[in-house]
């Protein structure tokens, strides 16, 4: 039906006949004149109805936005005056010959020109994703896909596909259940992952596998998450970590360069303790230079409790942020700062005002001042590398909740007072992670997942200590985003059955849940290691946005909802009944 796109259209087509199908992005009626801007998926050009093709030229008064129409018509340059530098078709116009209304719009739900809410670009998605910036995120997020596969294949990658209907396996969110019909109150799981497929992949000899695949998670949701995303999932055998970490950052940085023309350089790598040491984040976002500054040595013997204790505390940690020019914080915005940091858990926030450096002591304006005396408040000046016009926001509490505190109000001063850099790239890759955390339970759960190998450490080593365990782990960061993360993997039954024993994972539960894998690593396992890429993180960041919905093409809420398809709905009853499932309302 058409020859040629509407955005592909360029002086070098002036003169010849072109069909063009698509979508009328706006009318314009001067009365002996009617022009439209025609929009298909690869852009807008100007289309001119001339009184001299009678017929296209009264059928063409009949259109509005968004019809969908076929044009026929002559190519032609634009009168000097009447160019447009801000289009890429902006020198030429087409003469329309022929029009066929293809469909009529009713008015539309949403507008084009005006910001809509959310709800209501969701809910009429179809036509949210004509929109032009729409079009080019999608455009985008296919380039990198196609980019992806080919880079794969170019390193010897099998792209294989893996079950969606398998067995639930604890991976640190709840699975979204599939019931059985043939097997009557059994259930199948979504996988939240291939985790357990791709290693038995590497057991059948495929040393290099990836895909692009969805994966599934029944968790509380926020901006960059999603109930179902997709990952670029990578697997490999006979390689270590720094092997990995190698082939995929050369895949990344070949990536930014292919869409972003970006050369992001040699990734720095930091290990995961220096990280929450600096940054208070396994994720740092490196485009501002605030760091977090450990002053427990410099504060445990003043008389101020909130912070001598956490000092003396060889679990707590007391620590600052100095904010350059932040002496002119009112106390209502050092207040919403203080609100700001509670919510990971912080009581509260101290802060010394610095306003002049020389002056020690004197210079300095704080309700806790009076703690100090001259030498102790020169040494944590210097400390800090406070300069005239500064401010200190001070963190004291148990390790974890300055940690997390700081971290996030680095995070937000920075971009607050335009400390961070918007137009740079700051990669990295953060490396030896803890092996456990501790759980709500008071156990411990795998921080990564329970497949993952420590560094260094016997089965019975791992036993004996495995709170101060690392494990052979690695994520890469970009921009305060975890793009990937990955692992080697347990390939010796004796380590996967020290895991789960540590997590408290019952024998007789080892064998329901993972007899397959555990018998899998009886026979010739070989050692192997992988990555998975979150595709959706990784279009964010190359398209600009910072709402994973955005790169989505039918997202969810936040709720977990589709508003296009009123999804989830409920289950007719007779198909119920087939499953012999029974839904109990709450009272």
């Amino acid at each position: 039906m058409r020859s040629i796109y509407c955005g592909q259209l360029n002086a070098s087509f002036i003169d010849e006949e072109v069909t063009l199908c698509g979508w009328v992005n706006k009318r314009r009626d001067l009365g002996g004149m009617i022009f439209i801007d025609m929009r298909d998926r690869e852009g807008i050009v100007q289309v001119f109805f001339d009184p001299a093709y009678k017929e296209a030229f009264i059928l063409a008064a009949e259109l509005r936005n968004e019809f969908c129409i076929q044009i026929k018509g002559k190519v032609r340059a634009r009168p000097e005056g009447q160019k447009n530098k801000d289009m890429s078709t902006g020198e030429i116009e087409v003469l329309a010959t022929e029009l066929v209304i293809i469909n009529r719009s009713e008015v539309l739900p949403l507008d084009f020109n005006q910001n809509n809410t959310e709800e209501q670009r969701l809910k009429y998605r179809y036509i949210d994703l004509r929109r032009p910036e729409m079009a080019q995120i999608f455009k985008t997020r296919a380039k990198i896909t196609a980019f992806v596969r080919r880079f794969m294949d170019e390193h010897g990658f099998l792209d294989i596909e893996t079950p969606m209907l398998t067995k639930a396996t604890p991976e640190g969110a709840r699975d979204y259940l599939v019931p059985s019909r043939v097997h009557k109150g059994e259930f199948y799981a979504l996988p939240q992952s291939p985790q357990l497929f791709k290693q038995l992949l590497m057991m059948s000899g495929f040393d290099r596998y990836y895909q692009i695949v969805k994966c599934f998670r029944d968790e509380d949701l926020r901006a960059d998450r999603q109930p179902e995303f997709t990952q670029i999932d990578v697997e490999t055998s006979f390689m270590n970590a720094a092997q990995v970490r190698d082939i995929m950052e050369t895949l990344i940085r070949q990536l930014w360069l292919h869409v972003k023309q970006v050369d992001l350089g040699d990734f720095p790598v930091m290990t995961y303790a220096e990280a929450m040491r600096r940054y208070g984040s396994d994720k740092p976002d490196l485009r501002n230079d605030l760091e977090i500054i450990d002053v427990a040595d410099l504060v445990k013997e003043i008389d101020f409790k909130v912070f001598s204790e956490p000092a003396a505390n060889p679990t707590g940690r007391v620590a600052l942020l100095c904010v350059p020019g932040g002496a002119e914080l009112s106390r209502k915005q050092l207040d919403d700062y203080t609100k700001f940091i509670q919510i990971y858990g912080a009581k509260g926030m101290a802060w010394i005002k610095v306003n002049n450096v020389e002056a020690g002591l004197e210079g300095v304006q704080s309700p806790i001042a009076k703690f100090f005396n001259a030498e102790q408040m020169q040494l944590l000046l210097a400390r800090a590398n406070a300069k005239n016009n500064d401010i200190l926001l001070f963190g004291a509490d148990s390790y974890k909740v300055v940690s997390d505190a700081l971290g996030a109000l680095r995070l937000k001063v920075a971009k607050d007072f335009g400390l961070t850099d918007e137009k740079r790239w700051s990669p990295l890759w953060v490396v030896d992670f803890p092996m456990f955390e501790e759980n709500d339970e008071g156990g411990l759960s795998a921080m990564h997942h329970p497949f993952t190998s420590p560094k260094d450490y016997s089965p019975a080593q791992l036993k004996q200590s495995p709170v101060g365990a690392v494990a052979n782990a690695y994520d890469m960061v970009i921009n305060g985003y975890e793009v990937g993360g990955g692992s080697v993997r347990i390939h010796r039954s004796e380590m996967q059955q020290a895991v789960f024993s540590i997590l408290g994972i019952s024998e007789q539960e080892q064998q329901e849940k993972f007899g397959f894998l555990l018998d899998a690593l009886k026979y010739g396992t070989p050692p192997h290691a992988g990555l998975a890429f979150g595709l959706d993180r990784l279009t964010m960041l190359l398209t600009g946005t910072d709402n994973i919905r955005d790169v989505i093409a039918f997202p969810k809420t936040t709720a977990a909802a589709c508003l296009l398809t009123d999804a989830p709905s409920p289950a007719n009853p007779a198909s119920l009944q087939e499953l012999a499932i029974e839904v109990i309302k709450k009272a």
